[in-house]
């Protein structure tokens, strides 16, 4: 596959820091909603802080979480990196797979039924899930941005045989 050009590489890595901070970001925004709705005073307080929640869980979540996975996955293939070549890599693209699943499939059913409590006027059951998962994912994403800085473990076995192929 082609390498894309360095102005090209580089926006595309530009929109994928700044994506992927932003989710990281948003993720503790959630965090701090979900602890703000588990310890409100009143129904009303925590009525908002999940009404937030759901804001932030419609607009935001999904479509950043796609676009960070898309741009990793366009910066993999198509520059030196390769998505299968670094240990790295290959750890941020599962990790980005599986938080992405996870935010669109567990987080977000758990914040429409949140939802669903507030709108019928019923207390929020189990607002430790609500805390809990956000919690999970700012430590993954914290943990996959320190990765992409440090970007340790070396190539694969894939990467290394690539590599020998390259200097024959």
């Amino acid at each position: 596959m082609r390498q894309l050009t360095r102005p090209v590489r580089r926006g595309l890595l530009v929109v994928h820091v700044v994506v992927s901070v932003g989710w990281l970001g948003l993720t503790l925004g959630v965090l701090a909603l979900g602890i703000t709705g588990a310890m409100a005073g009143s129904a009303e307080e925590a009525g908002a802080a999940y009404r937030s929640m759901n804001v932030l869980g419609d607009w935001l979540l999904i479509p950043i979480s796609l676009l960070s996975l898309v741009s990793g996955i366009v910066l993999s293939l198509r520059t030196p990196w390769g998505l299968a070549r670094h240990r790295w890599v290959y750890v941020k693209f599962w990790l980005t797979m599986i938080t992405t699943a996870a935010t669109a499939f567990a987080l977000r059913a758990r914040i429409d039924s949140a939802m669903a409590d507030v709108v019928a006027g019923r207390a929020v059951g189990a607002t430790t899930d609500l805390i809990l998962a956000p919690s999970v994912s700012l430590g993954v994403y914290t943990f996959l941005t320190a990765i992409s800085v440090i970007k340790p473990w070396g190539l694969t076995a894939r990467g290394r045989r690539l590599r020998a192929t390259k200097r024959r």
